[in-house]
């Protein structure tokens, strides 16, 4: 399986960058449809099969709609119906169980990337019925856009008018390969050394709430939400590094988020673009009363939680993601909170409203969140630092690499907000500098990275 996370990912877009090189510019497409069919095939066929049928149906639907405006609604549901299956599943399981009806019993099998292809394809329809977006002659293109294997199962999220052009004519310049490389190498350090050491301590805390003291559970708290970010992160990492290494300069999905002084400055950027385009604006976006605008919002968050999953987790967590945006929109000081010595109380404020949210968004059931919540407030003890063992840390070592992993990730972001980027003084020192810092960073990576089976990405959306 050609996972991101795994040593054949490596090698995998090692040979694609070395092929793509002595490809034709014109042929390049087809190579990177190529490949992204052999990824996705590797990892489930039944979801390429799939992605291959959807794509037709959309394809089939662009050419035909300005003969009929009816396609445009065939080529949607072909696009969202299967996800809108499996996220209704579970839904009418539990209301067939609470009222003994035989709802749903069909089994639906998981696709992996549904999540992200259905939305890309979603927006080219979109955008062809806007008139923004020509339809595609050839149905390979659309299928090598949908099927893009550095979005595939985490994203970023592309635009059709964006990606294929570059496809078309991406030519990598020199030192490009040296830079996505360096790229890829955080990404592989944030996931290995951070955020697989910490989902150990997360996991264990989140399965039984009762069996540890507030400054456990509320030390775990904070470490998942620094293991969702130097997962997902660390994935955006290895695929954008990946693409500037084939000279594709992908979207980015993230802007310091911990340093966000509001919430409109936290969510990551592809995911935020794709809602504001194509549900919140169709809503109605803000060109409307104060009222309607703030259910605009809360409805575009509930869309985000329902996509991020079925569970009421995600629909809590999204409504509360979109009321506290709306609130914000109405407080009297959200533009000075982001300047100055004040931005100081907007992070930590907003940081506050991360970890109770996303305490959410990690329990298995609001009845785990309830539980971990209660912990925090009644359970008494202070062993977060001292009992280590109980988090299922084997060694203080062991604590002290994931602290240092940690403070390592939040000096890089400092040094980002603040313009100070390594990569560009890294190119700038002299070759036997850059020599020492590149052995240097491969043999800590080699000692704090945790190689004993952290598992995927947290964030692959089936």
């Amino acid at each position: 399986m050609l996972t991101v996370g795994s040593f054949g990912f490596i090698l995998f877009a090692a040979l694609l960058a070395g092929l793509w090189r002595v490809t034709p510019q014109p042929r390049r497409w087809q190579l990177m449809l190529a490949a992204s069919l052999v990824f996705y095939l590797s990892l489930d066929w039944q979801g390429c099969l799939l992605l291959c049928l959807m794509t037709l149906l959309v394809w089939q639907a662009a050419l035909h709609l300005r003969g009929s405006p009816r396609w445009f609604y065939v080529g949607l549901a072909g696009a969202l119906a299967p996800l809108t299956l499996l996220r209704l599943r579970p839904a009418a399981l539990l209301l067939g169980q609470a009222f003994s009806l035989r709802i749903w019993d069909v089994s639906v099998p998981q696709v992996l990337g549904i999540g992200y292809f259905s939305l890309q394809l979603t927006s080219y329809l979109v955008d062809v019925r806007r008139g923004k977006q020509e339809p595609e002659s050839q149905y390979a293109r659309l299928l090598c856009f949908a099927s893009f294997f550095l979005s595939i199962t985490q994203g970023p999220f592309n635009r059709y008018d964006e990606l294929m052009p570059q496809l078309d004519a991406a030519a990598p310049q020199p030192g490009q390969w040296q830079r996505g490389a360096q790229r890829c190498f955080w990404g592989y350090f944030k996931k290995l050394a951070v955020a697989d050491r910490a989902a150990l301590a997360v996991n264990a805390a989140f399965a039984d709430p009762s069996a540890y003291d507030r400054s456990q559970l509320f030390l775990c708290a904070v470490l998942y939400v620094f293991q969702l970010y130097a997962d997902f992160s660390g994935y955006t990492d290895i695929v954008l590094g990946t693409g500037e290494m084939l000279g594709l300069p992908l979207p980015e999905n993230f802007r310091q988020p911990f340093l966000a002084a509001t919430i409109r400055e936290l969510w990551h950027i592809s995911l935020s673009r794709w809602l504001k385009d194509y549900v919140y604006i169709p809503l109605g976006g803000s060109r409307c009363s104060a009222a309607r605008r703030d259910g605009n919002i809360i409805a575009t968050f509930l869309v985000s939680g329902l996509w991020h999953g079925a569970g009421l987790t995600y629909l809590v967590w999204g409504f509360a993601h979109g009321a506290l945006q709306a609130l914000e929109n109405h407080l009297p000081w959200r533009k000075a909170i982001t300047r100055g010595w004040a931005r100081l109380v907007g992070v930590a404020g907003t940081f506050t409203l991360l970890l109770a949210t996303f305490t959410v968004f990690r329990a298995s059931s609001l009845a785990n969140a309830a539980a971990y919540f209660g912990g925090i407030l009644h359970n008494g003890g202070h062993k977060a630092f001292s009992n280590y063992w109980e988090l299922g840390l084997t060694s203080r070592q062991e604590q002290l690499l994931l602290f240092f992993g940690l403070a390592l990730v939040i000096a890089v972001d400092l040094a980002h907000e603040r313009g100070i980027h390594f990569r560009d003084r890294l190119a700038a020192a002299p070759r036997i500098l850059r020599w020492a810092v590149y052995e240097g960073a491969f043999f800590l990576f080699l000692f704090m990275g945790y190689f004993l089976g952290g598992g995927g990405f947290l964030y692959a959306i089936y």
